[in-house]
């Protein structure tokens, strides 16, 4: 995965973007100008459409993963964006005028970003669902890859109404594995309409689990972080076939914890962008906001508000 990197010093010519100079809470988002960034050797530079605000977004802004990911001051965040191709650096398979979605360096909250790891948009995908796939859809089958999960076998994902959660349930299920799925009560109806048998987190979600599940769990998922890896680990009676992406508490449990966009297994960018312009693959967006919200955006996803995707728009 890639972390937000430092503003460029170029002073001219300027444009917008979300910045902070601290960390902290949504506060600290402030719109500034800055220079846009010019693309390196395999990049291209987009005139963005659309980024995607990620849970990871918020635990770099408040210094959560500050051991990790130090921030090198200030910081533009943002991991994914889609835009048209207005720059293309030295040996870039790309042309200006391109429409494409990809991962940022350097950050996508802002007028302008460069794209390294990138595919072409289909029209039949949206600027805001193109930029809502790839950090949530590469994190999913990365996982998924991991875990080693067949056909036949069930797994249990946390957190299965979230962006990555959602995803998740439905490569498993088109793949013929059987999914439980934990959310809130509201969400439920939502998580079964994806493929998975939904379950009520909260006290007694493991009995419940186990209820729901006639056979077994083989394979646990954490996608929420909400401190469920002790019980997960006793339904499947094997620290190694749970992984979490959220809790930080991973290593007293035995437990892998999971960065990082790499391919182990997993669909690539291009495939999951070709399910999703297929109809196979649904990435829910709830809200879009004006860049300038950048702030609100971040509290909304904070106080849980959204069901879906959150993604700012120049």
């Amino acid at each position: 995965m890639r972390f937000p990197s430092p503003i460029s010093n170029r002073e001219f010519p300027m444009s917008q973007a979300i910045t902070y100079s601290e960390y902290g809470g949504p506060e600290v988002l402030r719109l500034t100008e800055v220079s846009p960034p010019e693309p390196g050797p395999g990049q291209v530079r987009i005139k963005v459409r659309a980024a995607s605000v990620n849970p990871i977004d918020m635990k770099l802004r408040s210094g959560l993963m500050a051991r990790m990911a130090p921030a090198d001051f200030p910081v533009i965040p943002g991991l994914d964006a889609s835009g048209v191709v207005d720059a293309v650096g030295e040996g870039a398979d790309a042309a200006v005028g391109d429409e494409v979605l990809g991962a940022t360096v350097g950050g996508g909250y802002g007028e302008y970003a460069l794209l390294e790891r990138r595919a072409a948009k289909p029209g039949a995908l949206s600027w805001e669902v193109a930029a809502s796939l790839v950090t949530v859809g590469l994190t999913a089958s990365r996982v998924l890859g991991r875990l080693g999960v067949q056909a036949g076998r069930t797994l249990l994902v946390h957190g299965a109404a979230g962006s990555v959660g959602v995803l998740a349930v439905q490569l498993a299920a088109a793949r013929g594995i059987t999914v439980i799925g934990t959310a809130a009560e509201r969400d439920l109806e939502r998580v079964t309409g994806f493929g998975a048998t939904a379950v009520r987190y909260g006290d007694g979600w493991a009995e419940r689990v186990a209820a729901a599940a006639a056979g077994g769990v083989d394979f646990v998922f954490d996608a929420s972080g909400a401190g469920v890896l002790a019980g997960s680990v006793a339904l499947t009676g094997d620290a190694d076939k749970v992984i979490t992406i959220a809790d930080m508490a991973a290593a007293q449990h035995g437990v892998r914890f999971s960065a990082g966009t790499a391919d182990q297994g997993g669909a690539d960018l291009p495939e999951l962008v070709r399910l999703a312009a297929a109809g196979q693959l649904t990435v829910p967006v709830w809200r879009t906001y004006p860049l300038a919200e950048a702030a609100r955006a971040h509290a909304d996803l904070e106080a849980h508000r959204n069901q879906g995707k959150a993604v700012l728009v120049p």
